[in-house]
């Protein structure tokens, strides 16, 4: 269940590749302990280790991270677009890179919420804020409005954070047509659409970044939330290609995956929806995740959900994961039901 990171060096290692169990590399060299070829190799493993711990804690260059609210706007320029944001990690991430003095152009569902949000920031950071109403959920037809907004724009960075996910756990022929086609618009179909919109004029520029927010239920298949997991791996995966594909254009790309965080999606079961040292809220949460941007380019943003990531992802096979998942959702679903009473 490793996950593969951009560099290439977290990644599970093969047969016959580097090193064998009779002491042979992909060279057909035997390496002797103690060897520059053994120590090469060891430290070769020793690099892969750390990079995919680091990746998995989200920390990158963390020595640098710290002054990144101050640079986002030097280094990508343009406007911040934000899906997703009148609550939650989409509204916690718009206002953190306000601090740097990002104009913003805010995209969610309810005008009055947009409007509301759209004053609080402004007033609070002193930037120049633009709203769009548009509901995801409803698919193709909302883009031709979004495009108007974002023509003749430099836009510096999309964070595409709007998503759904079911009320509470529940079996798949429980789930209402309407949530599945609102994880296949909201969670994946604006992913792709909204990156569409705005690569080319970053490619133009050759400046620009894209977040795109997935979870660490991308890491394994999650009884009783597989759609919203299905939908997750998606946005992980579409992510990692981006980025691959245009990492020497200018354009920095990164997937977030962070595990349960304090907001209106976890708020079905007070196990997951009161804040704590692994279930943060938005704006800690966000205020961690933010620093990683332009650092690293797969990250689970705050350092608790980089641990829970590193063990799901190191030991955890995946029928273990599983089992593990099925059965939290069993207690939260327990729990709602408690709670509802």
């Amino acid at each position: 269940m490793a996950r593969t990171s951009s560099s290439g060096l977290s990644r599970n290692v093969e047969p016959g590749e580097l090193g064998s169990v009779d002491g042979s590399n992909s060279f057909g060299k035997n390496v002797e302990p103690g060897s520059f070829d053994g120590m090469l190799i060891s430290g070769w493993f020793n690099l892969a280790t750390l990079r995919e711990l680091s990746e998995d804690l989200g920390v990158g260059n963390e020595s640098l991270a710290f002054l990144n609210n101050f640079t986002q706007n030097s280094r990508f320029g343009g406007l911040l677009v934000v899906t997703g944001c009148t609550d939650g990690i989409g509204k916690s991430y718009a206002k953190e890179l306000a601090k740097s003095g990002m104009n913003i152009l805010l995209i969610s569902r309810t005008t009055e919420k947009l409007e509301k949000v759209s004053k609080e920031i402004g007033d609070e950071f002193s930037v120049e804020t633009e709203i769009v109403q548009a509901d995801f959920s409803n698919g193709l037809p909302i883009y031709e409005n979004i495009a108007k907004h974002l023509q003749n724009k430099q836009i510096g960075i999309l964070v595409n954070n709007v998503g759904l996910m079911l009320a509470y756990p529940q079996a798949f022929n429980e789930v209402s047509e309407r949530d599945i086609w609102g994880h296949v618009n909201v969670n994946m179909a604006s992913v792709c659409a909204m990156t569409k919109l705005v690569l080319p004029e970053m490619l133009a520029r050759k400046k620009g970044a894209i977040v795109n927010i997935a979870s660490i239920a991308a890491s394994g298949p999650i009884p009783l939330m597989g759609i919203y997991s299905a939908s997750k791996a998606f946005v992980e995966y579409f992510s990692l290609s981006l980025e691959s594909e245009y990492s020497r254009s200018g354009i920095t790309v990164q997937t977030v995956c962070p595990s349960y965080v304090a907001t209106n999606m976890t708020s079905f079961s007070p196990l997951i929806n009161t804040p704590s040292l692994v279930t943060p809220s938005a704006d800690t949460f966000a205020a961690s995740a933010v620093r990683t941007l332009g650092y690293t380019s797969l990250t689970s943003g705050f350092w608790t959900h980089g641990i829970q990531s590193w063990i799901v992802n190191s030991f955890c096979p995946r029928w273990l994961f599983m089992i593990f998942m099925k059965n939290t959702n069993k207690l939260l679903l327990w729990d709602h039901k408690k709670n509802k009473q």
